[in-house]
Formats: structure tokens, C-alpha cells, sequence
């Protein structure tokens, strides 16, 4: 990626360290055994990484991202739970520091959207799958995303934040892509899905709209939209606005599509 959209503000990272194999990768939950090999592909601060390593023990499990300080962080969160069997490496993603056919299970999860060319991480991740062994990637599809009440402020954020990443380089609405990437990319047997993120309590309403409050104007998002000349900190500030008015609402809806796909090396 030429930049990531979101970059590695604490609000970013407290976001994508709440995610779990549950709520991020249930497709794939149902193929992991004991013992199996697993690779990471941007991990993050590893909160996935680590569920991974716990349903494949004694298996190893490798978590990359190009990120050094999000690194840091999956190796103290792996030091916290004790897991001698999880490792985290700064890594390229195009660029896999693996032998081929190194790992049972290459993993992606919010990975593809953000990079230039996505069917070549595809093709860099069954590299370094074993033969038959899988490759999975979930991407969320922004332009499906959908939300109650409506508020032009949120439908300024998605104009802005789907030009922001494009100008970095990404496709933000992956998720409706994967299948036809993951044929490009030659892998076979590919079974492609969908499944959802809803935000619709008070608990939920508080969480996705307040980390949005503070990532639009602490993050990658407001760095890039003002440095690609999107829009200015007045803009910017209703875009908080129609976040704070949506969390507050009792009738507070969020919906964000994920395209899946699970496939073959």
C-alpha cells in the first residue's frame, strides 16, 4: 500500500484489537485443527491471531503486519496470555519472508482493500500455502454499508472516506471483488460468502459511533483527507456531528457487509 487510510492512532488500534475469530472470521472457524500451521497476513494487534492460536494448539501461528508499533503491540497481548506459540514479525506483505509452502492456513482479514494489487497478495499468500492448504481473506464493502437514521454527515464521511482510500491506493468496497480476485489469482475450489457487522444497542451504538467520533479527527482518515484536499476541519467536524447524533439516537442502526472468501492453494 502506498499509505494506510487508517493509519495507527490509538483509537484505530483499540478498534481492531475488539476483533475476534467470532466476529471476523466464523468462515473459517469450522476448517482449523490441532496442530495446522497458520499465517497472519496483517494482523494487527493480533487479537485474531491469538483466537487462531488457540484453535489450532499446539499448532504455530504467525502473525505479519508492516506496521512496527501494531507488532509491538500483538507481542505484549501474546506475552499477557502467555502464548509461547504465536510469533509476530514486521513483514511486507507482498513480499512474505516464507519458503513456499510454509502454512496449513493463510489468513486475511480488512487486508485486501487496502492494497494496490490485491489478486498479487492473493497470489503471495498461496505461495506460501501448502498444497491443498487454504486461503481466506474477508473485506468489508463500504458503498453496501447501511444505517438508520439518516444523517448527512455519515454520508459525507462515506464519500470521504471511500475517495481517501481510493487516493492511497485501495478498493473500498472489496468485499463484492474477492471472488473474482481469488480466480484471477488462480486458486481453486473457491467458496465465496458474506456476513455482516450490525450495530444496534446502546453498548454497540456507543462503541462503533464513538471510536468513529475520535478517528475522524485522531487517525489516518483526517490525515489523508486533508493532505488528498477532500474536504477541511469544517467538513470534518460535521462528519463528528452526524457521528455523535447517530450515537445518541435510541434508533441508532449500522450495518457493514463483509465479502468472504475461503479457497484453495
Amino acid at each position: 500500500m502506498t499509505s494506510y487510510v487508517h493509519g495507527h492512532a490509538a483509537p484505530v488500534v483499540a478498534a481492531h484489537a475488539a476483533r475476534t475469530v467470532d466476529s471476523s472470521a466464523a468462515y473459517l472457524a469450522g476448517h482449523l485443527r490441532e496442530g495446522m500451521r497458520v499465517l497472519d497476513v496483517g494482523c494487527g494487534p493480533g487479537s485474531i491471531t491469538l483466537e487462531l492460536a488457540q484453535r489450532v494448539a499446539p499448532g504455530e501461528v504467525v502473525g505479519v503486519d508492516a506496521s512496527e508499533s501494531v507488532i509491538a503491540t500483538a507481542r505484549a497481548a501474546a506475552e499477557a496470555a502467555g502464548d509461547e506459540h504465536t510469533h509476530f514479525e514486521v513483514a511486507d506483505a507482498m513480499r512474505l519472508p516464507f519458503d513456499d509452502d510454509s502454512f496449513d492456513v493463510v489468513h486475511a482479514h480488512q487486508v485486501l482493500q487496502h492494497v494496490p494489487d490485491p489478486v498479487g497478495l492473493l497470489r503471495e499468500m498461496a505461495r506460501v500455502a501448502r498444497p491443498g492448504g487454504l486461503v481466506a481473506a474477508r473485506d468489508a464493502d463500504h458503498e453496501a454499508m447501511t444505517w438508520a437514521p439518516a444523517h448527512p454527515g455519515l454520508d459525507r464521511w462515506l464519500e470521504l472516506y471511500r475517495a481517501a482510500a481510493r487516493g492511497t491506493g485501495g478498493e473500498p468496497d472489496a468485499g463484492r471483488h474477492l471472488l473474482r480476485w481469488a480466480h484471477e489469482a488462480g486458486l481453486t475450489e473457491v467458496t465465496a460468502t458474506a456476513s455482516v457487522w450490525c450495530f444496534a444497542d446502546d453498548e454497540a451504538r456507543e462503541w462503533w459511533g464513538g471510536q468513529w467520533q475520535r478517528r475522524a479527527v485522531d487517525s489516518g482518515f483526517r490525515d489523508q483527507v486533508l493532505a488528498q484536499g477532500l474536504a477541511d476541519d469544517g467538513e470534518i467536524a460535521r462528519v463528528v456531528e452526524g457521528w455523535r447524533e447517530w450515537t445518541a439516537s435510541p434508533d441508532g442502526w449500522f450495518v457493514i457487509v463483509h465479502g468472504e472468501v475461503l479457497a484453495r492453494a
